[in-house]
């Protein structure tokens, strides 16, 4: 853990965590809004009450020798099910139908506000971020996973099953006669935007194109090195990436679009997404702004703080 500030405040601490696949990420905001506080922990994989265990930690790491009680916003793969109370559309499967929120109020001993890692994301963004002051923001992770999140005037659209902007498990559209082949998708559905427009899927495509199993990273290096069949296979991705957004923009039509997750760092598709998208635009304009996050991988982590006014 890092303390960039030591003395305690008076006034309202926020704490934000991300609980992400791998690591859980925290900080703790001031009434400044400046960040006082940050630590970091593996994320356990596959048990239940060691991410519990793990998140209380966190906060008790952030929370150090301060004079009051911080509030607490959490991300998480999937969200909290207004209708039950439990997870559910985590792909962190070990999370889902468990009463996460209550059982991590009763361990804090306070109210915790929980969202999904894309709204706390774009929520981010939106506030003080790529698309600061922009009205209608939609905000994407394209890393392991899809997601997406939505706000209006700063604001989350989260919906009374709290699974607006659930963008990477809609069908790829407009499949060409390539794209048919199902791919099943954790969720259970075949040819989610997921399996195709994710880090997993970028993958998955290349070692079915080329028969080499590369990752994300690997294909992209390989491409910078003359590799046609890499180059091809980040054509693919950014064709049905174009694909994917322009079925929001018919939706939402939204202001500014803010990739996310590890291949938001793909330079090229600032360049080449917004031409691909023009044809599936409905409209006289079809110039569609599409910014990388100005806070990278740490916005998960603001936006939670920010669950909390």
């Amino acid at each position: 853990m890092t303390i960039i500030a030591p003395n305690s405040v008076t006034l309202r601490l926020r704490i934000g965590i991300d609980l992400g696949g791998t690591k859980i990420a925290g900080i703790m905001f001031d009434h400044h809004e400046r960040i006082v506080a940050e630590a970091r922990r593996p994320a356990p994989t596959g048990d239940y009450a060691a991410t519990l265990s793990a998140i209380a930690a966190t906060v008790a790491d952030l929370e150090g020798t301060a004079a009051i009680g911080a509030t607490v916003g959490i991300g998480m793969p999937g969200c909290i099910a207004p209708a039950t109370g439990r997870v559910q559309n985590a792909n962190s499967t070990w999370l889902n139908d468990r009463p996460l929120q209550a059982d991590l109020e009763a361990r804090l001993g306070r109210p915790v506000r929980l969202a999904n890692d894309a709204n706390c994301f774009v929520l981010s963004e939106a506030t003080d971020g790529a698309a600061t002051n922009a009205g209608i923001v939609f905000g994407v992770i394209i890393g392991t996973g899809c997601g997406g999140g939505i706000t209006v005037d700063g604001r989350l659209v989260d919906g009374p099953r709290s699974i607006a902007g659930e963008w990477g498990h809609t069908p790829l559209p407009w499949q060409t006669a390539a794209e048919f082949d199902a791919t099943r998708c954790w969720c259970g559905q075949t040819n989610c935007l997921e399996t195709f427009v994710s880090g997993t899927g970028l993958a998955r495509d290349h070692r079915a194109a080329t028969g080499t199993a590369l990752s994300g990273e690997e294909i992209v290096d390989a491409a910078r090195k003359g590799d046609l069949g890499a180059q091809a296979t980040l054509d693919r991705h950014a064709d049905r990436l174009a694909r994917g957004l322009a079925v929001i923009c018919r939706i939402l039509d939204p202001d500014v679009i803010v990739l996310g997750g590890g291949l938001s760092q793909l330079p090229h598709l600032y360049a080449v997404l917004p031409d691909l998208m023009a044809p599936y635009i409905l409209a006289a304009d079809t110039r569609v702004v599409v910014r990388p996050p100005k806070w990278g991988d740490a916005s998960g982590v603001r936006g939670a703080a920010r669950l909390w006014p």
